[in-house]
C-alpha cells in the first residue's frame, strides 16, 4: 500500500509506501486495459519486484 507522489510520462509513477520508502512503479495491464485513471494523491496497492525493491507494479487504485 502507498500513495502516489508524482506522475511521469509513459505511465510511470513515484509511490511512497506506508513505510516511507519511495518506489518507481508502472500500471498493471488490467488497469491500462480498463482505462483506470491514477492521479497524484491516490492510494494504491502495488506489488514489488523480487529482484529490485525500488521498482513495482500498481495493481489496484483504492477509492
Amino acid at each position: 500500500m502507498g500513495k502516489v507522489v508524482e506522475k511521469f510520462r509513459a505511465g510511470m509513477f513515484t509511490v511512497e509506501l506506508d513505510a516511507g520508502k519511495p518506489v518507481l512503479a508502472t500500471m498493471a495491464g488490467k488497469l491500462r486495459r480498463n482505462r483506470i485513471k491514477v492521479m497524484t494523491g491516490d492510494r494504491v496497492s502495488l506489488e514489488l519486484s523480487p529482484y529490485d525493491l525500488t521498482k513495482g507494479r500498481i495493481t489496484y487504485r483504492h477509492k
